[in-house]
């Protein structure tokens, strides 16, 4: 079995390098900046509406929370509120089984 020369780096020795030079950069002190949020917050439309029960047959309303796809656009998107978006949900999936609504987009 035959050894390296002595004057080659070793694995060992570039990683103790690396080491060295992480220790000699000073750590920053600043905070990490937390990102503002831009625009005004969004309102439920359900909850404006006063609306109690999503209905499924109100294909004009659902068709406002399904994209191009076909897919239901999420919470953080739409604006609504967790309960009216669990509603929504479930709406819209009754809504697909009747076929109010379609799967998929028509290409």
């Amino acid at each position: 079995m035959m050894r390296p020369p002595a004057t080659t780096t070793t694995c060992r020795s570039r990683t103790r390098e690396n080491q060295e030079k992480e220790r000699a950069i000073p750590p920053t002190s600043q905070k990490p900046v937390k990102r503002r949020r831009f625009g005004r917050r969004k309102i439920c439309k359900f909850c404006a509406d006063k609306v109690d029960l999503v209905d499924y047959k109100d294909v004009r309303r659902l068709r406002s929370f399904v994209s191009e796809r076909g897919k239901i656009i999420p919470r953080r998107i739409s604006g609504s509120c967790a309960r009216h978006q669990r509603q929504l949900t479930h709406a819209i999936k009754r809504a697909r089984t009747v076929a109010l609504l379609p799967y998929l987009a028509a290409d």
